[in-house]
């Protein structure tokens, strides 16, 4: 090749690097995401837009509807005045005034206004109490707070003296003892035997006249309130958080009970969850609104919101014991070995290498079960109380309030969707927290 040749090629070589350019818009960001998702083909973007349409028709009907709204009246019948002067006749607006009228009700119920600073502490010592279980962060001595807070919270919310929760406290101190000392003399059986039967009876028969014979000595207490003033969703708020933090750990032993080698454990261990699972939880409610309390001794008053934290909790219980049944069931059998391999008891297998993995396995369903309990707390409004939907008959009742359906359920809908969410929320940073295997 000639130098002339290679003059000529030499000229056609590019000797500077052109400075690097962004890829088109169509295949970058949102815009390829869209086509991706959206538009890939004929039926998806007929799909599309049909459900864009969809959405738009739903979505823009409801802005209009509650964003032409009243929010200052004292009646229906006000309120759809005031939309009509505004907006002109025929115009159909939300009446977002019994929200601000009736707030404070469907918070608190009937609770007598001068005490919500006991709902609104109790609520704030819920959170506290809560916080090292939810939180690995928070140092675990508060977990000494977390074990008397039932007690305390019990005692702020219904009044009344104070030796009455002291003395259930007592009862589990007492079955503490009879577990140890029975145990260490006649064997584990008898000695759980003893843990169960020892403060049932001092529940029973002693725990009332002992508080009482010490609240005559030494009188400590707050003003008592009825279970009939509450209502709203501090009434759904006890419930169910009552219902979800007793039927974990019931649900933990009732699936060790079904997988024990013991025939008896088994055996009533199965019958309770299939018995509870087959029956409706209007059923239990009914029980524990009229039957629950021909079992009791004559003479007692059994508090009718604590029969239903009872059935709510046993009914909820059956289902928990299933999803962990799952995740005890998923564990590979090493674990087990690896467990006997190690020395450990039986107890000491289940909480330091089976149950953490087993829960870590079950977190979505568990929270699944507890989103479901706490929605099911609406329920107790068929046996008379007073939740957020029974106080929305009872505002309705109300000649100036009567007429009005969609504000209230609004309301209610989106006071859940706040608790419901935030329960999910909470599950997906505790699946992400124990998230080992990727790491």
């Amino acid at each position: 090749m000639s130098d002339t040749q290679q003059h000529k090629i030499a000229s056609f070589v590019r000797k500077d690097m052109l400075p690097p350019s962004n890829a088109p818009a169509g295949n970058v960001g949102f815009v390829r995401w869209v086509r991706e998702n959206l538009f890939s083909g004929p039926f998806n973007t007929i799909l599309t837009v049909v459900l864009l349409f969809c959405i738009w028709y739903v979505v823009s009907g409801f802005l209009g509807w509650a964003l032409r709204s009243a929010w200052y009246a004292e009646s229906l019948t006000e309120c759809r005045e005031i939309i009509a002067a505004r907006y002109g006749e025929g115009t159909h607006g939300a009446c977002w005034a019994v929200i601000r009228d009736r707030f404070l009700q469907l918070l608190y119920g009937f609770y007598p206004s001068e005490l919500y600073w006991r709902i609104n502490l109790s609520f704030v010592l819920l959170l506290v109490a809560l916080a090292p279980i939810l939180f690995t962060a928070i140092p675990r001595k508060m977990l000494w707070f977390s074990a008397i807070y039932p007690f305390l919270g019990y005692w702020l919310l219904w009044g009344g003296s104070i030796w009455g929760p002291v003395m259930v406290v007592a009862g589990f101190a007492l079955g503490g003892l009879a577990f140890k000392y029975v145990g260490d003399a006649f064997g584990a059986l008898l000695g759980t035997i003893a843990a169960a039967a020892v403060p049932i009876i001092w529940w029973l028969l002693l725990a009332g006249p002992v508080a009482g014979a010490i609240d005559g000595l030494i009188p400590i207490g707050i003003t008592e309130v009825e279970s009939s003033k509450f209502g709203g969703f501090s009434l759904s708020v006890i419930i169910g958080v009552s219902g979800i933090v007793c039927s974990l750990p019931l649900g933990i032993l009732l699936a060790l009970g079904r997988q024990s080698n013991l025939f008896i454990v088994r055996s009533i261990c199965i019958g309770y969850i299939e018995f509870i699972r087959g029956v409706p939880l209007i059923t239990l409610l009914f029980v524990a609104s009229t039957l629950l309390n021909y079992f009791m001794p004559p003479g007692t008053n059994f508090d009718i919101i604590l029969r239903v934290v009872i059935m709510v909790t046993l009914f909820a219980s059956a289902y928990m014991a299933e999803v962990i049944r799952g995740g005890l069931a998923a564990l590979p059998k090493g674990q087990y070995e690896g467990a006997d391999s190690l020395g450990l008891n039986y107890w000491q297998a289940q909480r330091l290498i089976v149950m953490p993995q087993a829960l870590k396995i079950s977190i979505p369903n568990i929270v699944s079960t507890f989103i479901g309990l706490f929605k099911d707390t609406v329920l107790v409004s068929i046996i008379g109380l007073l939740d957020p939907l029974g106080l929305s008959n009872a505002i309705r009742a109300d000649a100036a309030w009567n007429g009005i359906v969609w504000e209230l359920y609004a309301f209610i809908a989106f006071m859940f969707f706040i608790f419901c969410f935030s329960m999910s929320r909470y599950s997906i940073y505790l699946e992400n927290k124990l998230k080992t295997d990727h790491r």
